[in-house]
């Protein structure tokens, strides 16, 4: 068998994967036209077995785009029933780890089952950096292929587009707006060096069913109120702040004072509690809430039951606490 045969069949292999039933009610087949797929709701860098990092897939008119892309995406993607090839392009919040660590896999799988198209990578700047990194990394495999002398595969810089983005940019993509907004996830001052280099992004997607909104990582931000505006779901995320440091107190018991400070200024001003998120979604009056990016992970029923009291004492729209792989 030649080594285009070899990949042919693991391609059509991989294709053929079945896929087993759900029995959640929001985890219905992939035939839905339309839905928003909460892949990995777990944030920041510490992994935890029940969540998988950040990533989400937003489904429109049979496409399928990545927002985001954690650790574990592929496998997330098997779990709801998405084949790789389907992903058409990745849309990147901002650069760091617990968002992007799923970027390799996805790129040098679809290398070695010779996707024929090339995936593009929106993101901000930066970006390009990140994917030729990931590029340079896979270029000892594709030299070798399947080992078959003279069938290497494809030169991995021809698998992939990127397209850097920055605020107040709009794009069309596939009968989809594509609006970006910079966030307050990084708190630069505005024109300094590091702010030209680094953006964080919220993203909003105009589809002709409805619009959907994600925060990816904010604090509190006038430009995503005003992104928000009129959407019919919101997609934030929500840190819980003694939850969090609770953890850190339990990981890193010896952590310096001033890590410690250090560390509670960045959570406390670069991410949204669930009085903030509600301030938020009343603000933009938007029709449905889902949180997502959940610092702390999922602790009690009863303290996770409050998180929805406090976002409801300013929202009064349906809030839902998002599970990996729920769909909306």
């Amino acid at each position: 068998m030649t080594g285009g045969a070899v990949r042919l069949a693991l391609a059509i292999l991989i294709g053929a994967t079945p896929v087993f039933a759900q029995t959640d009610a929001r985890q219905a087949a992939p035939s839905v036209a339309d839905a928003f797929i909460t892949l990995g709701t777990m944030g920041g860098p510490v992994p935890m077995p029940a969540r998988s990092q950040p990533a989400n897939a937003l489904v429109q008119a049979g496409h399928v785009y990545l927002v985001d892309a954690g650790d574990g995406t592929v496998q997330q993607l098997a779990r709801a029933g998405i084949m790789l090839p389907r992903v058409k392009a990745i849309f990147l919040s901002h650069l760091h780890a617990d968002h992007t660590g799923g970027l390799s896999a996805i790129l040098s799988l679809r290398n070695q089952t010779n996707a024929r198209d090339r995936l593009t990578v929106y993101g901000p700047s930066g970006s390009r950096e990140l994917v030729a990194g990931i590029v340079a990394s896979m270029q000892p495999a594709a030299r070798v292929g399947y080992g078959i002398p003279g069938q290497p595969w494809k030169p991995p810089a021809e698998t992939v587009n990127v397209i850097e983005i920055g605020p107040d940019e709009t794009l069309s993509v596939d009968g989809m707006k594509i609006s970006a907004a910079q966030n307050s996830h990084y708190d630069f001052a505005a024109g300094s060096i590091e702010d030209r280099n680094y953006k964080s992004l919220s993203f909003r997607f105009d589809m002709p069913s409805r619009s959907i909104v994600y925060t990816g990582d904010t604090g509190p931000s006038a430009a995503v109120e005003k992104l928000a505006i009129g959407a019919d779901l919101l997609v934030s995320e929500m840190i819980d702040m003694g939850g969090t440091m609770a953890n850190v107190a339990r990981n890193s018991p010896d952590m310096p004072p001033v890590a410690k400070q250090q560390l509670e200024q960045h959570l406390s001003t670069h991410h949204l509690t669930p009085d903030e998120v509600g301030q938020l979604d009343n603000k933009a009056g938007v029709k449905a809430l889902v949180i997502t990016h959940f610092a702390a992970g999922t602790p009690d029923p009863v303290r996770t039951q409050g998180y929805v009291t406090q976002i409801k004492t300013h929202y009064r729209g349906p809030v839902t606490l998002a599970n990996d792989l729920d769909r909306f």
